[in-house]
């Protein structure tokens, strides 16, 4: 209170709340929609800078670490190293005498019926689990290589052709997210605007927009995306035209029918009176009001793209190697149980988690959103 105030005996003003000041502050009292946030936010942020930053590529092949389980200590084991060291040798076309392990490099020993090329030490390199080789010592008929083992990690282990998996999840949510948001985004858009046009203009456009609804709702959707890849082939950004242009269906039907309840509120009818077009009213007026159960449908949307997108590259429709999405991941891990069961454990995990985020988030944006609870 300051000194004028207390001067007039007046009562301080009362700053009032908007309804979406309100809503914040009712969404960040939900501690399971809060947390989920958080753990979203984060997951974006690991699935966007987390590929670069690992030591290992996506899109790199270990022939010599083919299916190796996950581990928080470095490869190669100690099993490992004899198998690569024959497997080098071997290409060579020499004959291995030994091999010893010390201090982190290998001395290899070869011997041979003439003299060995001092090139011989590409071979050595080739090898996933060798590096730096150098030839120590040589004579007629024999030689010794110094090699060191090459470190790596590989905490989710490998796939059947020797990726890290680690870094292909990390690759693969970038695509399942990006596509989940923006496909959903695309279905948003299309259908608010479509549907508030047809709950706004009401009479016989409003019976025919809805009866083309109807008919893209009788197209079975695999026939559409079907359709779609035997035309344009696959890629990326098929995935958003065939999941963007199925689930605004959905969101035109529930945005007509808020449109049409608003369409009679006074505010409406207000700016009719004023002269206003039809656009602006739609634009300034029925759009905003609409915000709150576009937000709410939005976010479980996503999951359902998600979902979507996931199914269709279990079948084969989705995007092509070296890309790949938590749907393809979680296809080859099912093709590789129950001998490699990490394939499926951690892809399924992230998957699932994120979908358990963005339901409720939904659930905590609905409960702040609804003006019957307030």
């Amino acid at each position: 209170m300051n000194e004028n105030t207390a001067l007039t005996g007046e009562s301080p003003a009362v700053v009032g709340r908007s309804l979406w000041g309100y809503a914040r502050s009712r969404f960040a009292r939900n501690r399971a929609a809060m947390a989920s946030a958080v753990y979203l936010l984060l997951m974006a942020v690991v699935c966007v800078f987390g590929p670069m930053l690992l030591p290992n590529s996506y899109e790199a092949i270990y022939q010599n670490y083919t299916r190796v389980p996950p581990s928080l200590a470095p490869y190669p084991t100690a099993d490992m190293i004899g198998p690569a060291i024959e497997e080098a040798v071997a290409r060579a076309r020499l004959t291995l005498a030994g091999w010893e392990e010390k201090d982190g490099r290998v001395e290899i020993r070869l011997s041979s019926k003439g003299d060995i090329d001092p090139r011989v030490t590409r071979y050595i390199d080739r090898s996933d689990l060798l590096e730096d080789a150098q030839v120590k010592t040589s004579v007629s008929g024999s030689m010794t290589i110094s090699a060191a083992l090459e470190k790596r990690y590989f905490f989710f282990g490998t796939d059947s052709t020797g990726r890290d998996l680690l870094a292909r999840t990390l690759m693969a949510g970038r695509v399942s997210l990006s596509i989940g948001l923006l496909a959903g985004l695309i279905a948003v858009v299309i259908g608010v605007f479509y549907g508030s046009a047809a709950g706004f203009i009401g009479g016989r456009t409003d019976q025919v927009m809805m009866r083309i609804v109807d008919v893209l709702y009788s197209l079975p959707f695999i026939f559409f995306v079907i359709m779609l890849v035997v035309f344009f082939g696959r890629n990326f950004l098929l995935m958003f035209v065939a999941v963007g242009a199925v689930l605004w269906l959905d969101m035109a039907r529930i945005v007509r029918g808020q449109t049409l309840s608003l369409r009679r509120q006074e505010f409406v009818e207000a700016a009719e009176a004023l002269g206003v077009s039809h656009a602006r009213i739609l634009l300034r007026h029925i759009v905003p009001n609409l915000l709150g159960p576009v937000v709410i449908y939005m976010t479980l949307l996503v999951p359902q793209v998600i979902i979507l997108e996931s199914f269709l590259s279990y079948l084969g429709f989705g995007v092509q190697e070296p890309m790949s999405s938590w749907g393809v991941l979680i296809a080859q891990g099912a093709r590789s149980m129950p001998s490699a069961n990490w394939l499926l454990v951690f892809p399924s995990a992230f998957l699932i988690t994120t979908l358990f985020a963005l339901n409720f988030i939904g659930d905590g944006l609905r409960d702040a959103l609804d003006p019957k609870d307030h």
